[in-house]
């Protein structure tokens, strides 16, 4: 089957998490993309592939040397609760000429390079888009077709040695959850990369420390008729509130290494309201500095007004994974050297955002991320090169080749 064929066939399912579910996994229908997964698997001779309780996917390609070190491949079947991915129906371009894209006339919906400067790095790729409904599901369907024509492609190629190869597809990463039920112990790898990024001469081995922020505001209800000075308006408390966060620091000001507080959710009425904040930064201390900023507003409104009307519940969701690669960077080294060896000039970049990787290094499985040659993720103007996809294929077996002399 061609990477092209399987992309395709994976994005017919849809695998969308629920970031309201408390079920493992998040969404059920993730499970139909896993247990199509473990039967490819098992044609292409992984023996071992299985689906297991909490709705990931592993297998084991084994050994035909004892050489190199055990290396695994990981990328996530769920897409994001941004946008539907039910019925995608995908558009193929072929040499993709760095035109304007008509992706829904009716909707006046275009992948326009003077909107989209990206497209202007993928002339003559082969290209897919959505029809302007649905996401894609490139992110990360991309990196799991990725990882299965790689490994089809060693068994019809056993001239190339390796160690045991893990594979591992995993449910609600859109949703922070996809690790929560990994079993690292018995994925048994040195080490893995991650295959869930952008443009495939990036590679990325810090990101985000991450936050969640839940902001309860009690006010007053009175009457409006008889409102005066009596009547505490919560959702104007809110609005006090958000306003004292440095305004330079939301996600529409920062690029780069700059953190951010998103205001994600606001939900509320004159007796309650209640806000959700990310809290994120590369750098742990100012991420920390960030969540007390929070802490220290709220104690200063409830002296303000008298009473303990703002409540600030802060959660960790993951923290960067930088400094536990640094002490593996063999691992980043080896990568850039096969996507040199693939005619591709690598090049490392800070995740603005975070991936299994980064809890999976924190569970003792060093796991970088690199690309799958999608773009736009989560929204109806997301697309994929294939081009890329299929040189990603070239860049991991030339991983696996150097993995021998590591």
């Amino acid at each position: 089957m061609s990477i092209e064929e399987r992309f395709l066939k994976y994005i017919s399912f849809d695998t969308q998490s629920d970031p309201q579910s408390s079920t493992t996994p998040s969404s059920m229908k993730q499970l139909e993309l896993g247990k199509y997964l473990v039967e490819e698997m098992k044609k292409i001779g992984i023996e071992d592939a299985h689906l297991d309780q909490s709705g990931i996917v592993y297998g084991t390609i084994p050994a035909n040397s004892d050489h190199g070190k055990v290396i695994g491949f990981v990328a996530h079947m769920d897409t994001s609760p941004d946008a539907s991915g039910q019925n995608v129906k995908p558009q193929i371009i072929r040499d993709y000429q760095g035109t304007t894209i008509t992706l829904n006339q009716e909707k006046e919906l275009y992948l326009d390079p003077h909107e989209f400067p990206e497209l202007l790095n993928v002339i003559h790729h082969d290209l897919i888009t959505t029809d302007g409904t649905t996401l894609l599901g490139a992110d990360d369907k991309a990196g799991v077709a990725i990882i299965m024509s790689m490994a089809e492609h060693l068994y019809h190629h056993p001239e190339i040695k390796h160690n045991d190869i893990k594979i591992a597809f995993t449910p609600d990463e859109e949703v922070g959850r996809g690790t929560e039920n990994f079993d690292v112990e018995a994925f048994h790898a040195d080490y893995a990369y991650t295959i869930d990024g952008g443009n495939i001469a990036e590679i990325e081995y810090e990101n985000f420390n991450a936050f969640s922020a839940v902001v309860e505001i009690t006010g007053k209800s009175i009457h409006p008729g008889s409102a005066k000075n009596a009547m505490i308006n919560s959702i104007r408390i809110a609005q006090e509130f958000d306003a004292m966060l440095p305004v330079h620091a939301r996600p529409e000001y920062t690029e780069g290494y700059e953190g951010f507080n998103h205001l994600e959710n606001i939900q509320g009425k004159c007796e309650k309201t209640v806000m959700e904040y990310i809290i994120r930064n590369h750098d742990l201390i100012l991420a920390k500095k960030q969540c007390q900023d929070f802490e220290n507003i709220a104690a200063f409104l409830n002296q303000k007004y008298g009473y303990p009307m703002v409540k600030v519940t802060i959660e960790q969701s993951y923290l960067n994974m930088r400094e536990h690669i640094e002490q593996h960077m063999y691992i980043v080294e080896n990568a850039m050297a096969a996507m040199k060896e693939c005619g591709i000039e690598p090049y490392a970049v800070p995740i603005r955002g975070g991936t299994d990787g980064a809890n999976l290094t924190y569970m003792g499985l060093p796991c970088p991320n690199l690309g799958t040659g999608g773009y736009n993720f989560h929204g109806p103007f997301e697309y994929v090169s294939l081009t890329m996809m299929k040189k990603q294929v070239e860049v991991l077996l030339k991983i696996i080749e150097r993995n021998e002399v590591i």
